[in-house]
């Protein structure tokens, strides 16, 4: 049976958000065209490194000779979106594997993102064998040109520094009432 696909070619708005206070808040990725509304859960590394990750494939497609589109080095005016998410919020799956691929042909950034299944998890036994990873039942597939994917790793950003802030000494978050600083002894640190 073949996976269900939630595509959006292009979404009318694609953008990372969280819910929930920070210390305990929940990552969403979220499209939406027309009424169609698609939420996946993922964690707070996935998003970094997603953002990163597409800010890296814009950068060398800027780079490369055999490219004619005009790829933004930052978002461009116009494009921000800083409205909260879509409601109501109906995670369709927690992501696992996600794919970033260039399109030439229409010039755009290609998101998959694939369930997260026990299945596919492996243990430090089996690296170097061989493993097939199982098919998935569902994609979540997003085509965005390169000035909406520049966007969605600006807001990509705020999401991330809208957290707690870290600690300067440690590095670990610091919640409203303090922490327990590895670096101080013991010592409940708080902000001056």
């Amino acid at each position: 049976m073949p996976p269900i696909i939630h595509g959006f070619d292009p979404p009318e708005r694609f953008v990372a958000g969280t819910v929930g206070p920070p210390g305990s808040r929940t990552f969403f990725l979220q499209a939406r065209t027309g009424v169609r509304i698609t939420s996946i859960s993922l964690e707070k590394q996935q998003v970094a490194a997603l953002a990163e990750r597409i800010d890296e494939l814009l950068d060398e497609v800027m780079a490369s000779d055999e490219v004619s589109a005009v790829i933004p080095a930052v978002a461009p005016l116009g494009l921000d979106d800083p409205h909260p998410l879509e409601q109501p919020i109906e995670e369709e799956f927690r992501a696992g594997t996600m794919t970033l691929s260039w399109d030439p042909s229409d010039e755009r950034i290609v998101i998959e993102v694939f369930p997260f299944t026990e299945a596919a998890v492996v243990s430090p036994e089996q690296v170097d064998e061989d493993f097939e990873e199982p098919e998935p039942d569902e994609v979540f597939l997003v085509r965005i040109d390169a000035g909406h994917a520049r966007a969605f790793v600006q807001r990509a950003a705020q999401v991330l520094d809208a957290g707690r802030p870290s600690c300067p000494f440690c590095g670990n978050p610091i919640d409203p009432d303090g922490h327990l600083c590895v670096r101080a002894n013991g010592f409940r640190r708080r902000e001056p």
